[in-house]
């Protein structure tokens, strides 16, 4: 297995330019241990790891079996005249819907000069994913970078995606599933647990993803080599991940028709609490199939984020709706210090499950 690369700096500017998609890596960690069922239909893009969300582009035909992630086709870059030519068509089917989006994205105030961090629920919308894409683009124009959460818990076998996977299984069969379990690659894993914008920006033409085998982010735009590369494999979403860069460039988190409960940059907050949760043991297939390996990270939990992001100033937060649901845009830094504040005074040393 690859060393993994030294700690980054995350205040500096020199970071490890993560790969377009075109380029192929193996690598892999695991989850978390509290989380929430994979069929969950109230969790879209939740800040654990170890989650699943029924929101999802693709529930992926090839999942519950051994060697379940097909490589992607060859990207050209987003914006390039042969891309433009074959991307899908934003879907007019929806014309009401759509508008309320574009003027909503209008109205908030959105920075385009600062990376934004989506979260979101988009069933019920009748909105395709690309069109939200494409809408969220439109507002950051071509100087913004969007990020969302392209995380992978099924590839960790304590994760209660991959539990669910081998659910149906006998234990000769699981085992043998473990021993052909494929190890992440960033252009050809998908996110199926994280939603369906997640995956439509995952596998846009020129987007960037890290290289983190669990908890990895995906974006768009100028900045997205910037923040995404050099993503520590032995840290999920820490100081040395692409949240503490997202922190240090003062990014913009959008909540689209989600709660707090789902907020990863929330997880930032815990490495910084003072006592610090403990540490727990993961386990991840690298490299190869079957190649299974154990490391040590911080213990999370993101079990009490929905009242962490209910207690904070009002001031901090700009609150609307669409599609009836809550629609909530703040700045990470802001949010992040208060949370870290809230789980140090409230969180006892030995609470985190």
């Amino acid at each position: 297995m690859t060393k993994p690369a030294a700690p980054a700096d995350a205040t500096t500017s020199t970071h490890t330019p993560a790969r377009h998609l075109t380029d192929r890596r193996c690598g892999l960690p695991p989850e978390p241990s509290t989380a929430h069922p994979v069929t969950s239909p109230t969790r879209p893009d939740a800040g654990c790891p170890d989650t699943g969300h029924s929101d999802t582009l693709l529930s992926s035909p090839h999942a519950g079996r051994p060697g379940a992630f097909p490589a992607d086709p060859t990207r050209r870059p987003y914006n390039s005249p042969a891309a433009a030519a074959t991307r899908p068509a934003s879907s007019p089917r929806h014309p009401t819907s759509g508008r309320q989006l574009t003027e909503l994205l209008a109205e908030l105030p959105i920075r385009p000069e600062l990376p934004l961090m989506v979260h979101a629920a988009l069933s019920g919308t009748g909105l395709s994913p690309t069109r939200v894409r494409d809408a969220l683009l439109g507002v950051l124009g071509p100087r913004g970078t969007l990020v969302v959460p392209a995380f992978t818990p099924e590839n960790s076998d304590g994760s209660r995606a991959h539990r669910a996977l081998v659910a149906h299984l006998s234990a000769a069969e699981a085992e043998e599933f473990r021993a052909s379990m494929p190890p992440f690659e960033p252009d050809a894993t998908p996110c199926p647990s994280m939603g369906a914008l997640a995956e439509c920006v995952r596998t846009t033409p020129g987007a960037v993803r890290s290289d983190h085998p669990q908890t990895s982010l995906a974006a768009i735009g100028p900045r997205a080599g910037e923040l995404l590369g050099g993503h520590d494999p032995r840290c999920h979403l820490g100081e040395r991940s692409p949240l503490a860069r997202l922190y240090a460039a003062d990014a913009q988190v959008l909540l689209l028709r989600v709660g707090f409960e789902v907020c990863s940059a929330f997880h930032l907050a815990e490495y910084r609490m003072n006592p610090r949760p403990p540490q727990r043991l993961y386990r991840c297939v690298v490299g190869d199939k079957g190649n299974w390996i154990t490391y040590e990270d911080l213990t999370l939990d993101d079990g009490d984020f929905a009242e962490a992001g209910a207690r904070l100033p009002d001031e901090l937060l700009v609150r609307r709706r669409w599609a009836g649901k809550a629609v909530t845009l703040f700045g990470m830094r802001a949010a992040v210090d208060d949370v870290r504040d809230q789980l140090s005074r409230y969180r006892l040393r030995n609470d985190v499950k």
